[in-house]
Order: structure tokens, then sequence, then C-alpha cells
């Protein structure tokens, strides 16, 4: 299997899992955490994390289904969590935008940009212990309007530190477009450039770009070059928060324009140019999605067998002075 059909598929199917959950969310009312989707936004978790080692750590934002999945998370896990199940990966205690599962490398999913400093802490303790491991943080572009941005990105570069800082740019912080909270011209990879952090924009939308940045941006950090910012633009199809479409995909021509930007239609594009000297992308991307369905299926089936966490556990990890 080529890297292009790897990734693609990996993209069908958080796709695919996300949609199913989008209309159960919707229409059950069995799953009451707040659900931030990654639907149209799924190259840039898939593209970072296909050039990551098994041993390296991913930290992200509330937006975290896409990235949990490409960094290896347990489906079955996540979707009980999101029905706040005891079997799920935070024990039912974190729901959506806590996700977590340190066998593969995925060590948390927060808000409001806390992660960004806690991944800058992790890449420095790897420095610490002598390894090379490397530790990306995807955040949103509002979170990078945060103090906790500024402050973790001067003390990275001041210490050179392996941590890869992924901005998924989708032009909202909530429903306030860029134009209302920055200045024109304003970016993200260059104000990384103002603490002489090297930084790259890409196009988040294209999984092979995403790819092909992300492995140079970790080949530097393991030769203690980071760190590193790439600013992915990309594009949600869901609204901030919740299953409805987002307000602005309500217009014909800016629908359009989400079509043909869609990552997954556009790694399909790509496949079909590509001889593969076997059955058709078509019916390959079909396989894979029917796949997906029947596993999704099967996770919902199981988060709904499983039991609610017991009340007697209601003060367990809470700090008692």
């Amino acid at each position: 299997m080529t890297p292009l059909m790897r990734m693609l598929r990996e993209m069908v199917r958080i796709r695919t899992v996300e949609t199913a959950l989008a209309e159960l969310y919707r229409d059950k009312q069995e799953m009451r955490t707040p659900t931030h989707f990654s639907v149209g936004q799924e190259a840039t978790a898939v593209g970072v994390c296909s050039a990551l080692r098994p041993d390296d750590r991913v930290y992200s934002g509330h937006r975290s289904h896409a990235p949990y999945l490409a960094k290896g998370g347990d489906l079955h896990a996540m979707v009980a969590e999101l029905h706040g199940k005891r079997t799920g990966c935070a024990g039912g205690r974190g729901g959506s935008m806590h996700l977590i599962d340190p066998k593969v490398g995925f060590m948390a999913a927060s808000i409001l940009g806390e992660t960004i400093a806690v991944g800058t802490g992790t890449a420095w303790a790897s420095v610490m212990r002598g390894s090379d491991e490397v530790t990306a943080v995807f955040f949103g572009d509002g979170a990078a309007e945060e103090g906790v941005f500024h402050e973790s990105l001067n003390f990275a570069a001041l210490h050179n530190l392996p941590v890869l800082l992924v901005c998924e740019n989708n032009g909202y912080s909530i429903t306030s477009p860029l134009t209302a909270r920055q200045p024109r011209g304003t970016t993200v990879w260059e104000r990384a450039r103002g603490y002489g952090v090297s930084s790259a924009l890409v196009d988040g939308n294209d999984v092979e770009a995403v790819h092909d940045a992300a492995v140079e941006a970790v080949r530097l950090c393991r030769r203690g070059r980071g760190p590193y910012l790439l600013e992915l633009t990309t594009r949600r199809l869901l609204e901030h928060v919740g299953p409805h479409p987002d307000r602005d995909a309500e217009h014909g021509a800016e629908t359009d324009v989400r079509t043909r930007s869609c990552p997954v239609v556009r790694a399909s594009n790509a496949l079909r140019s590509a001889d593969l000297g076997c059955e058709s992308p078509d019916r390959v991307v079909d396989r894979w999605r029917q796949e997906a369905e029947q596993e999704v299926r099967l996770a919902v089936e199981a988060a709904r067998a499983a039991p609610f966490p017991s009340t007697s556990t209601l003060l367990d990890g809470v700090h008692h002075s």
C-alpha cells in the first residue's frame, strides 16, 4: 500500500467514524458531552501523525477525535468515553474534549491552549532524558492568541526543544473570523519567526503536503533544531461544537468551495490519477468506508452495553487538601 493510500484510508476511517457519531449525537441524545468534530480537517491530523514514530507524543486541543485516532487511539475506548461509560479512555470522566491513550503516545486533549505548555514541558523532559522523541501539539488559530502560546514558544526556542507546534487554522475561533480578531496580514507562522522559530505555512487540506512538511519538521526536531511550527490552513465542515453543518456552509458558493477543498475528495482524486495496477480507486475507498462503518457500529454497540462509572468512585483522582 502506498503512503497516499495509507493516509487516505485513515482519513476515510476518521470521516466515516465522525459522521456516524455526529448523526447519533443529533438523533439519539445518548452522548451528553460537548463534542467538537474534526470533519473537514482530517488531513492535518493524518498528515502530521503519519510522520511520527510510535514513541513520539501527541497533545491536542478540544477538537481531538482526529489526532486521537490518527495516533492510534482505541476507537472503542473513544466511543465509550463520548457515552460517559466506565470503559471510556478516561473512565467516562473526560468526554470528547479530554481523550487520552498513553499506550500509543496520545497524552491528553484539553482546551484553550493548555496543552501547548504541557507539550512543551514533555519535549523538555525528552531533552533531559537524552531521548530523541518528538512531541507534537495540535491547537486552533484561536489558541495562538493566548498568552500561553507565546510563553511556550519563547521557552521552547530558548532551549531548542523537540516540539512540533501544529496550528490547525480553520479561520474561526468559535464563530469569530480571523478578520475580527487579527490585523490584516497577520499570520501564525510569521509570528513564530519573531521568536527565531522555524515555521511553514501549508495547505492543511492536502494530506501529502502536510505529511512532507511534518517529516521535515520532525527531522529537524530530532536533530536538536526544534522547535518548529506548522500553520495548516483548513476548513471545518461542521459547527464549532455539535453535529450540525457550519453556518457558512449553508451558502451555495461556499459549499462548492468546501467540497473542492475537502481533504478526502482531494486525496481520492489524487489516487484516481495514480496507476494502482489493481481494482479501481473508487471501489477501494468504498470498501474502506464500509469497513469503518462496521467498526464504528460495533464500538457504539459496546459503548451502549457498557456500565456507567460507579458513584463510589466519584472522588477518585480529585485532590483533597
